[in-house]
């Protein structure tokens, strides 16, 4: 389906044949993501006795999702959806039963934890890469595949603040294992229910070989080092701000619900760029954009290093996730155009990776600096990384970003010619 007007509506995304049941699926599967880590957590630190266990714990789970998601997205791309993520969802919803079984008593066997663990994130299905896929094939017109990207973002980031609270709900009154098997179901159901969509099913695998740069993994990553470098820088913020929050208000006398209050403005400021952006007929090439968004963020960093109090602080951070998601969202877009139908989820799976690793990098470097150094730094010093994050969409290729007659976002590029430059979701 193509869009019918030059700003196509959200409206229009959702009447895209089979997009609402596909796209409810996915969610509902994605809700999971923001309620087993959280449920696990809990329920080692229960099994265990010892915080030390839960995170080591945390750490492998982590690990494996993250580093094994270019692999499980290969299998995406190789098989097809429907063959690839049945099995995985087998192989993952039995290490979450088994885990369960394990932690439902204390006492389990901290390697047994540790193996049922990390088992259960190196085969979690990558409905949030495999749905973007979906989208670029259905979302025919560039214009609507970025209110697509838009709609999918925002609604993914409402997904990990609401899978935390309902992870609340459920420890007022019952097991933390519980919640293990609350996510494991939602992903059961939303797995199911994505892969029997008719627009997944007609997401066939790969019938030819890829020709050389478009294929393997390092090469998808070689055509997409551009997106994946602001994503990392973006993700690095996101990880950083948690610590420097909470280290800015208790120097001001403030307790956690301010923190929470902080943090909740930002992910609203997030929504709201991400729906402005999705909204806006944007005539600059994605990658000038994307070099654009990162130094808005990375400014705004650089202003919340200067805020003399809370409030203060939580406007600039408000104003630094307006750029959020429509940077990652933008990053998704030019990692989809940079290669061929074959490696779409594997490009999308880089991305991805590369938020989470460089949230992974910024809480552990936040932590590092927040003891040696005035908090204010800090928060300029993470707006500097993500500025160069950000500059190292090379300029040069910026006149080829639109390779076909559509205009607008620019289209995959003949063949011969390099490419561009260059949440946790499965």
């Amino acid at each position: 389906m193509s869009a019918t007007s030059t700003r196509p509506s959200y409206a229009a995304v959702l009447r895209i044949p089979y997009a609402r049941r596909t796209f409810a699926t996915a969610l509902l599967g994605r809700l999971s993501y923001g309620i087993v880590p959280l449920s696990v957590m809990l329920a080692v630190t229960r099994a265990s006795g010892s915080y030390a266990v839960a995170g080591t714990v945390m750490a492998l789970f982590g690990a494996t999702v993250v580093l094994l998601a270019p692999a499980r997205a290969a299998l995406i791309d190789r098989y097809g959806p429907c063959r690839a993520l049945v099995p995985l969802l087998i192989a993952h919803l039995t290490a979450l039963g088994l885990l369960t079984v394990a932690v439902w008593r204390p006492g389990a066997p901290v390697f047994v934890l540790g193996v049922l663990t990390a088992l259960s994130g190196a085969c979690v299905p990558p409905l949030g890469p495999t749905m973007r896929a979906v989208w670029s094939k259905i979302a025919e017109d560039r214009q609507l595949l970025q209110r697509a990207y838009s709609l999918d973002g925002v609604a993914e980031e409402l997904l990990f603040v609401s899978g935390p609270l309902l992870v609340g709900v459920l420890a007022g009154f019952t097991v933390p294992a519980v919640g293990i098997v609350v996510g494991a179901a939602l992903m059961a159901a939303g797995t199911a229910g994505f892969v029997t969509s008719p627009a997944v099913r007609a997401m066939s695998p790969a019938t030819r070989e890829v020709r050389p740069g478009t294929g393997g993994g390092r090469g998808v990553l070689g055509r997409v080092r551009g997106p994946v470098g602001a994503a990392a820088g973006v993700g690095l913020a996101l990880g950083s701000l948690d610590l420097l929050v909470v280290v800015f208000a208790g120097q001001h006398g403030h307790g956690g619900a301010s923190v929470a209050w902080v943090l909740a403005a930002l992910s609203a400021g997030s929504a709201v760029g991400g729906l402005l952006n999705g909204a806006l007929a944007w005539r600059r090439p994605a990658r000038v954009r994307l070099a654009l968004l990162a130094l808005g963020l990375g400014l705004a960093l650089l202003g919340a290093g200067l805020a003399p109090g809370l409030g203060t602080l939580t406007l600039a951070l408000t104003l630094a996730g307006g750029f959020v998601s429509p940077a990652i969202t933008t990053a998704y877009l030019i990692a989809d155009e940079a290669v061929e139908p074959e490696a779409r989820v594997r490009a999308g799976a880089w991305v991805n990776t590369a938020i989470n690793a460089g949230s992974t990098i910024g809480s552990a470097g936040a932590g590092v600096l927040a003891g040696h150094l005035p908090v204010g730094v800090c928060f300029a010093l993470t707006g500097v990384a993500v500025l160069l994050a950000g500059a190292f969409q090379p300029v040069r290729r910026l006149r080829t970003s639109a390779f076909s007659a559509k205009g607008g976002l620019g289209a995959q590029p003949p063949v011969g010619v390099s490419p561009l430059g260059e949440g946790w979701d499965g």
